[in-house]
């Protein structure tokens, strides 16, 4: 059972950051387990940032302005690795932001891992070369933009077609599906309101670029937002929900 246990472990940090497992390993050879597990984690992670580069793959910042990651998180778990070229984009389009509204910050979610081709970012269904990156929507109050805000603590789940009690007649129910709604947790996110200028003015910069192939956000959410072009795709009934954040990718 205790080695289950250890197996189990391994698969989970493997799952969640690609690489967690391996230092995992080292500390399984100590008697000091856990301190150990945290030094060679960070001596793992350290050397990921010198390595990924090599094949391919750069880190998004994890702090700073215009872009940076939504929450360092996805620093510490490895997901916001992305090719070179996609790096670009993201970096370009934030700065676009900021200099056309004054003060807007870019923020990123899940990328990819830092290592291979194919292998999966849990729960995505893509997110496995290194060519696809989420993006938190911007939130607005009473008063105005909210800098770096987002309704949930990792930019995830709020549902903005699920406010008020909406139904989501999009899709049909069917259990095979990733389609969370997820109504349970809708009541206990920040109130903030989409901050359509901004998100639909992100999303018309994106599509712009010829960098950028496909982005998927709800078609209802694009509709309110004003936003009609080719690149605007519907991610299809049995991947997750698109009116919490905007994938784009490559």
């Amino acid at each position: 059972m205790r080695w289950l246990g250890r197996g189990f472990v391994f698969v989970l940090l493997t799952v969640l950051t690609q690489v967690g497992g391996l230092a995992y390993l080292v500390a399984l050879a100590t008697r000091r387990k856990l301190l150990v597990f945290v030094l060679a984690y960070a001596a793992v992670w350290g050397g990921v940032q010198i390595a990924a580069p090599l094949v391919g793959r750069v880190a998004l910042p994890c702090f700073g302005e215009p872009l940076r990651m939504q929450s360092p998180l996805y620093c510490g778990l490895m997901r916001n690795f992305v090719t070179a070229e996609l790096a670009d984009v993201a970096q370009d389009v934030a700065q676009n932001m900021a200099e056309g509204y004054s003060g807007t910050v870019t923020l990123a979610l899940d990328g990819s891992f830092p290592f291979f081709d194919g292998f999966p970012l849990l729960p995505h269904l893509s997110h496995d070369d290194g060519e696809k990156l989420d993006l938190a929507f911007y939130y607005q109050d009473e008063k105005g933009y909210l800098p770096a805000a987002t309704r949930s603590p990792l930019g995830y789940f709020a549902f903005e077609a699920l406010r008020d009690g909406a139904v989501d007649d999009t899709c049909p129910a069917t259990w095979a599906t990733m389609r969370w709604d997820l109504r349970w947790l809708q009541g206990i996110w920040a109130d903030h309101d989409l901050d359509q200028t901004r998100t639909a003015a992100l999303i018309r910069l994106l599509a712009a670029d010829q960098r950028v192939a496909k982005i998927f956000v709800e078609p209802p959410l694009g509709q309110s937002m004003g936003l009609a072009d080719p690149k605007l795709r519907f991610q299809g009934c049995r991947a997750a929900r698109h009116d919490d954040h905007i994938h784009l990718q490559l």
